[in-house]
């Protein structure tokens, strides 16, 4: 049934698309009552073409929560804070039918400690088709918002971009990627979106969803992180009250942040500081050995060892922490094998 469903739905584009009279010998009339009789079929089936498109609906936005716990669990690693948090927040969040505002996430951490990984695997968890989900926006600053001289027009383009996706679906996600390199400034454009209002010019974006993520704040994790090495604490008694209101600061006052002096601080309208710890090289081994059973290679502790010494560790005397996170182990990987 499903696949004469999905062959009525490609011969009603067929026919709608005027194609239908390049195929011969059919007739204008026999065309024409194909056209009503699938027209008579569909009205049967309103949502048949729903499966096949994406769109705003529950066949392609559903919440996987379980998926994101294990996500989280076995493929972030080193990360005990980021993943309470995360999978709380947005356990919350989705789950509130009616949420007085947008959920807003800032990830913070040095470069490859799981940023981009876990703003992915949100998107998988939530949207059918992940990041390649049209609802999923990502923004570079680099790339979208390269020129200080134009931060005005970048305003007026984010700010109806935004509501443009929003209106066409309310479970939009935004995701800015270094947002240590925006122009300061530009973020507080889209400070109404994220505030508790119910609809700004009948648009609601109480459940789009907005992912702040940024280098800026590392200094201060690396430093706590480090603090309680050397105290001889275990990472894992690291908590976010130990960073989240220095790491707020350090961001709000760091001109270099993207968030600097930025009203979404000032009016706590980011839900949460989410720091990522530099990994050690126990977590990086964890990642070779990951990234093996992904490409269905037999996991060999012997070669993760070998990509993991490869890597720049700081401080250069103790050789504590990976200065590249996990960020290069695809490219050590493909040299290995």
């Amino acid at each position: 049934m499903k696949h004469r469903r999905k062959h009525v739905v490609l011969l009603w584009m067929l026919v709608c698309s005027g194609l239908a009279e390049a195929i011969e010998p059919i007739s204008t009339s026999i065309a024409v009552g194909m056209a009503a009789a699938l027209t008579g079929f569909l009205a049967s089936y309103p949502n048949i073409l729903y499966y096949f498109h994406e769109c705003c609906r529950p066949e392609w936005i559903s919440f996987n929560k379980t998926g994101l716990d294990v996500d989280l669990e076995k493929r972030l690693f080193g990360q005990h804070i980021a993943t309470r948090i995360i999978s709380k927040a947005v356990n919350g969040f989705v789950n509130n039918d009616k949420p007085k505002k947008p959920l807003v996430l800032s990830l913070h951490g040095w470069t490859g400690t799981g940023k981009n990984f876990v703003s992915k695997m949100i998107a998988e968890n939530l949207y059918k088709e992940g990041m390649h989900s049209s609802f999923v926006h990502v923004f570079t600053s680099e790339l979208h918002f390269p020129h200080a001289s134009q931060i005005e027009t970048y305003k007026s383009q984010l700010q109806q971009w935004i509501k443009g996706n929003v209106t066409n679906c309310a479970q939009s996600m935004f995701i800015f990627d270094e947002m240590d390199k925006m122009q300061p400034g530009l973020i507080d454009s889209i400070k109404p979106y994220l505030d508790y209002y119910d609809r700004l010019d009948g648009v609601s974006y109480q459940k789009a969803i907005f992912i702040f993520l940024s280098n800026a704040g590392g200094e201060k994790i690396t430093e706590t992180a480090l603090d309680f090495w050397k105290a001889g604490k275990n990472r894992e008694e690291i908590k976010l009250c130990d960073l989240e209101n220095a790491l707020s600061l350090s961001v709000f006052n760091n001109k270099k942040s993207g968030l600097w002096r930025t009203c979404l601080i000032d009016k706590n309208l980011v839900d949460f500081f989410v720091p990522f710890l530099p990994l050690e090289y126990k977590h990086v081994v964890q990642c070779v050995l990951a990234e093996m059973e992904a490409r269905d290679l037999e996991p060999d502790k012997g070669i993760a060892n070998q990509v993991a010494r490869d890597l720049i560790y700081f401080p250069k005397s103790e050789r504590v922490f990976s200065a590249t996170g996990c960020k290069t182990i695809i490219s050590k990987l493909d040299y290995y094998y």
